[in-house]
């Protein structure tokens, strides 16, 4: 499957990020943008940071990490947005 073929595959769970109390204290928002691998049963495998405010982007991978998509028939990337709003 090639690159960003995640993006026709649906997540079945989602696991929301925790808002780091820091950055709720500082009114810090946005988006985090991650780079996400996905394997052909539906696992994340990998996720990278490509933008967003650091404070946010620890609890933004480590949600992601715990998503799960649709089985396909291989490994896949595919970008994700995590958005962090007060």
């Amino acid at each position: 499957m090639p690159a960003g073929a995640a993006d026709a595959r649906a997540v079945k769970s989602r696991v929301p990020p925790v808002y780091p109390v820091i950055a709720q204290r500082m009114k810090i928002t946005g988006v985090v943008k991650l780079s996400v691998t996905v394997n052909a049963e539906g696992n994340v495998t990998d996720v990278k940071g490509i933008s967003g405010n650091r404070l946010l982007s620890d609890s933004a991978e480590e949600a992601v990490r715990k998503w799960r998509f649709e089985p396909g028939e291989g490994a896949s990337t595919t970008e994700v947005s995590v958005n962090f709003a007060l």
